[in-house]
């Protein structure tokens, strides 16, 4: 019987049945249910692997048979299953009484003896988890951050997609934010730096060589530092930012810069303030507003097309503001 796993993942009590398989791509979802199971289960889990089972089938039967005076059935988890256990499944199913069985395992096709018999059997129950969608991605961090301000849309895409839409990478993720900012309030600055700690240094100075209009050393740069098509997200959000906290200055009080730079939240970090200092003199508010545009187009070029050298999309891009930096605009 196929169950829906949006509606499981509400109530993991509606699968009565003694034999329950979960499969798919979202392995995310899957090690949830897992968790779920556990937490409403008072007995006694048994772990197996398939492979531990066909090397040696008596492992499983003699658990199967052998229940001690405390209890009554027993709670098995096989994890990795295929076709391949299908034979031994069936041997199981007539010699089990009242011991309940979670199968887990990953793709199977539409052809697989172990998936079609789930699905049209009546006392067995089959959960597909299929690969989330955005729109499910966002539910899931809103609900695990609602107790968090400062969270914007911004900040949720580009959690999605610096954890490449894997609903495991971003449970992680989110309790990381949890524990960093455990005063409730989210920056969007910190967040990157929070879940780029790796990437940040190295990027930090090709974003900051190329805002301050250094051609030879942004080209040098380019040639030695590493630029992921997947990490395009954050390298836009990078320049995103260094970019509005400019503007935020400029528009503020150009007269007086320390104190404009001293009243900015959060506040420049002491070791970049001669960067920031900088890059002031060489960016006016149209040509902020001209490289933040050139950002926006760069961003929904990557969201929209999917053959795109997005590498090759990012160094150009890192070119294009470093000769703004020195444009006379």
């Amino acid at each position: 019987m196929i169950q829906k796993s949006f509606i499981i993942e509400e109530n993991i009590k509606l699968l009565k049945n003694k034999f329950s398989l979960f499969y798919g791509e979202n392995l995310g979802l899957i090690s949830e249910f897992k968790k779920e199971i556990t937490k409403n289960i008072n007995n006694k889990i048994i772990n197996l692997n398939q492979s531990e089972i066909l090397d040696n089938q008596e492992i499983l039967l003699n658990e199967i048979e052998n229940l001690s005076l405390f209890e009554d059935r027993k709670v098995f988890f096989i994890q990795n299953v295929n076709d391949k256990i299908f034979n031994i499944l069936e041997e199981i199913i007539q010699k089990n009484k009242e011991n309940k069985f979670f199968l887990f395992s990953e793709k199977l096709d539409k052809k697989s003896k172990l998936r079609n018999f789930f699905e049209k059997e009546k006392f067995t129950d089959i959960i597909p988890c299929y690969a989330d969608t955005e729109a499910t991605l966002k539910k899931i961090i809103l609900k695990k951050l609602k107790n968090y301000s400062g969270l914007s849309n911004q900040d949720i895409t580009f959690i999605i997609e610096y954890c490449s839409h894997d609903r495991a990478k971003i449970n992680n993720e989110v309790e990381k934010i949890k524990s960093y900012f455990d005063n409730k309030l989210i920056n969007t600055e910190d967040l990157i730096k929070l879940l780029n700690l790796k990437e940040d240094d190295d990027f930090n100075l090709v974003k900051d060589t190329a805002l301050n209009g250094q051609k030879i050393s942004t080209n040098k740069l380019l040639n030695s530092t590493i630029i992921e098509g997947d990490k395009t997200v954050f390298y836009i959000a990078s320049f995103n930012l260094r970019l509005m906290k400019l503007r935020e200055v400029r528009i503020k009080n150009y007269s007086n810069l320390e104190k404009s730079i001293s009243e900015l939240k959060p506040p420049i970090f002491w070791k970049d303030k001669p960067n920031f200092l900088n890059q002031l003199k060489l960016w006016s508010t149209q040509k902020i507003d001209t490289a933040l545009q050139k950002l926006y187009n760069v961003e929904i070029m990557v969201k929209s097309k999917t053959n795109l050298n997005k590498d090759t999309l990012i160094k150009k891009l890192i070119v294009d503001l470093c000769n703004l930096a020195n444009a006379s605009v």
